[in-house]
């Protein structure tokens, strides 16, 4: 009984660990911004919907290569290698955010004390919304709207 109760206690403290790792692999730091956005430029992206730190090297970009294209990539920051890749003709035409509107959104992002992001994204009205995390661990989102400086919302949790 004595065995069971161990292995019980080791297994979720195991589990926890792990738990605990593969989130923080959910993360990148502000400081790697030009190192997404300039792998997502060679691979072609000229606007962004959302991108998403998939592991510490690696990101999810969605958004447009040019008017008709749209494109949900996964890439590696390490190295030129692209993980997946899925591209639809849209009759839309291309929207989101450039790469000036998404190093000024992490800088308001840095100015609210966020260090570490996990995803950004835009809706159509402009709102865009960086969930990450502060210098102290705290969880933050942060909201703000394209083309101006500064926040509209702060969530601390």
């Amino acid at each position: 009984m004595m065995n069971l109760k161990t292995l019980m206690i080791t297994s979720a403290s195991a589990l926890a660990l792990v738990a605990g790792s593969a989130q923080a692999d959910g993360r990148l730091g502000l400081d790697r911004v030009d190192a997404v956005l300039e792998r997502a430029q060679t691979f072609g992206f000229t606007h962004y919907e959302e991108i998403e730190a998939n592991g510490r090297d690696v990101v999810e970009v969605e958004g447009w290569l040019d008017d008709e294209w749209y494109a949900d990539v996964r890439l590696s920051l390490n190295s030129d290698e692209t993980l997946r890749e899925e591209r639809k003709r849209l009759v839309t035409g291309a929207w989101g955010m450039t790469d000036d509107d998404v190093r000024q959104a992490f800088a308001a992002a840095s100015a609210e004390d966020m260090t570490e992001f996990e995803s950004l994204q835009i809706d159509e009205a402009g709102h865009i919304e960086i969930e990450g995390r502060g210098q102290n661990g705290r969880e933050l989102e942060i909201t703000t709207r394209q083309g101006q400086d500064g926040v509209v919302a702060v969530e601390r949790d």
